[in-house]
């Protein structure tokens, strides 16, 4: 399988001196609707991943870009905002939901992988102030917990990140004991997968086996519940319970994405072949090995179409699927090229 090397050209007409658009209209910005930090942190993480530590890669200024963002969007106790109105106005309270997860993550990233100190120091004490907060959500402490990851990888004994591992594990939960629905929700949600790699990352920074092998025996039931006649068929806007049919849409690809990360993360603690089994899965789901028969990558414009709906897919190519699409074809080309 040929996998393609990532563009950033849509992701680069999506960005302005301030953030990243939302959303799109085909590839067109739709700057109306302004920007999120969970966009642009998810950007940070996907451009870090590419950044030379001589400092010489051109993704850097965007990575600058989306740095400046995501500290503006901190308020002073670490808890961040969401959404940014194009007048440049905050348009929420600052909270621990979703974007306090994601901005952790991107901040995490940014510390382990920016090419000057001085803008790694500046990620990683935003970073230590907002990892003193604990959401009652498992996903935001899921997000939190990559970052974590990340800072750990370069200071292991950073006590702030440490305690933020112990902690989502602790909110995400021990696996059910029913094999049939071991998953420690009542139903599939959204990006789903983030959960078992968030206790794989947390098993391996804290040398803790048993969250390893939960986050082992969630992601591989994870697989099998949303893989179909040898694809990817997974679940769709408004979540999947016990006994739900399958195929359902509108399919997203963050659920996709989360799938390629945690994947990638599995296979990166074990080689074993299964997980990077699962990876080829995400990639060519965007290619068009899924329930459709579309694929939602658009190799002239390096973007990604927002959703899979039963007859095709939605032309637009906002910033949350465009940044799930990089992501996965990252791994892929990381993982893939190097095992296959």
């Amino acid at each position: 399988m040929k996998i393609p090397t990532p563009s950033f050209a849509h992701l680069g007409r999506l960005t302005d001196d301030t953030g990243l658009f939302e959303h799109a209209e085909g590839v067109v910005a739709r700057r109306n609707c302004g920007y999120c930090v969970d966009d642009v942190a998810r950007a940070l993480v996907v451009v870090c991943r590419e950044l030379a530590p001589s400092g010489s890669c051109e993704l850097q200024g965007l990575a600058e870009v989306y740095l400046s963002f995501v500290l503006a969007a901190q308020a002073g106790d670490g808890r961040f905002h969401n959404r940014l109105g194009l007048d440049r106005r905050w348009q929420d309270q600052p909270t621990v939901e979703d974007c306090w997860g994601r901005a952790l993550w991107g901040l995490g990233a940014a510390a382990a992988a920016f090419p000057t100190s001085q803008l790694r120091d500046t990620a990683l004490d935003a970073f230590t102030l907002g990892a003193r907060w604990r959401s009652p959500w498992r996903r935001p402490m899921a997000f939190a917990a990559l970052g974590a990851a990340e800072v750990l990888r370069v200071l292991p004994d950073h006590p702030g990140a440490r305690a933020l591992l112990a902690g989502a594990a602790h909110r995400i939960g021990r696996p059910r004991a029913s094999p049939l629905w071991p998953w420690p929700e009542d139903r599939l949600a959204y990006a789903n997968a983030v959960l078992p790699e968030a206790l794989l990352a947390a098993g391996a920074a804290l040398d803790d086996e048993s969250l390893r092998a939960d986050g082992f025996l969630l992601l591989g039931w994870l697989l099998d519940v949303e893989t179909r006649g040898g694809y990817l068929s997974v679940t769709p806007v408004g979540g999947r319970g016990p006994g739900e049919a399958a195929p359902a849409f509108d399919q997203q690809p963050i659920e996709v994405a989360a799938i390629a990360d945690a994947c990638a993360r599995a296979y990166s603690i074990t080689g074993e072949p299964q997980w990077a089994d699962g990876l080829e899965l995400a990639v060519t789901w965007f290619l068009g090995a899924n329930d459709a028969g579309t694929p939602l990558y658009d190799p002239v414009s390096g973007g990604g179409c927002d959703g899979l709906e039963h007859r095709g897919r939605n032309e637009n190519q906002g910033a949350e699927s465009t940044l799930a699409v990089l992501s996965t074809l990252q791994h892929g080309c990381r993982v893939l090229g190097a095992s296959r």
